[in-house]
């Protein structure tokens, strides 16, 4: 198993934007930026 390789998170990026799309993936981090700026002002 050890530490994973290039190759692993590659692939993994793929199925990600297959899964979520450009653009859906894009909002969901505007999404996640956006709350973590309204947890650092609380």
């Amino acid at each position: 198993m050890g530490s994973m390789s290039i190759w692993h998170w590659l692939v993994v990026g793929i199925l990600v934007m297959l899964l979520f799309g450009k653009g859906r993936f894009s909002d969901m981090m505007g999404d996640v930026a956006k709350g973590i700026k309204s947890f650092k002002k609380a």
